[in-house]
């Protein structure tokens, strides 16, 4: 009967040792974690079969090789889960997303919204504000009005902008909001209305397709209005 010597041994368990190479395996494709399990098995039942009897194999050695190959065959059942979870969350985000279909949300945006013809500006402010300024721009950029609000409450606030109803593409027309208490500057965030057209669920995540900003993620809307 043929014999392997211990440092064959050795040279065979160093080479299959540390879930880095385990790791490395199968990062680069060369097998599944089950052909590897099997690799694996087949290459320690060989072994044992022609081990030196003078000078076996340690058994910690081969627990820890046996139990680096549970791992990693353990990590691949757990990607799948994942994977399958997911696909099951987008599924349930776009039977929610249909329903958003033909309605108006918020997302985040400098654009005026209009609402039974009046345009106005939507913001929100995390905390209440001893002032805040509006400032309404044209298409091109330049500053046409200025709108100042006294103490205003925290939260979601919209403010009409009359002198722009009778505007021609007053829906082009974008702001900027600024708030303060004291001399202490507060977040404001800029809010656009927009109508839901479709929904996407193309890839790995939701989309929808909105009237006026186009394709963006289901995460961004903020709202429904």
């Amino acid at each position: 009967m043929s014999t392997v010597s211990s440092t064959g041994s050795n040279a065979f368990l160093d080479s299959l040792s540390g879930s880095s190479t385990a790791a490395k395996a199968v990062s680069e494709g060369a097998a599944t974690a089950k052909e590897a399990s099997e690799r694996f098995l087949k290459l320690l039942v060989t072994q044992l079969q022609n081990q030196d009897p003078m000078n076996p194999v340690d058994n910690a050695q081969m627990t820890s090789q046996m139990a680096q190959i549970s791992t990693v065959s353990g990590i691949e059942k757990l990607n799948t889960t994942v994977e399958r979870l997911n696909g099951q969350f987008v599924q349930m985000q776009a039977v929610q997303g249909a329903g958003l279909v033909g309605k108006d949300v918020l997302i985040q945006g400098d654009r005026l919204s209009v609402v039974d013809g009046t345009p106005q500006a939507t913001f929100e402010i995390g905390s209440p504000a001893s002032r805040v300024k509006l400032e309404v721009l044209s298409p091109a950029g330049r500053l046409v009005d200025t709108i100042n609000l006294a103490t205003t409450a925290a939260g979601r606030h919209d403010v009409p902008w009359a002198a722009g109803k009778d505007l021609p593409d007053v829906a082009s027309y974008r702001f900027r909001v600024s708030a303060a208490t004291g001399s202490t500057p507060i977040d404001a965030v800029s809010l656009t209305r927009d109508r839901v057209d479709a929904v996407n669920t193309g890839g790995s995540s939701l989309t929808v397709e909105l009237e006026r900003a186009g394709r963006v993620p289901y995460n961004q809307i903020t709202a429904l209005d």
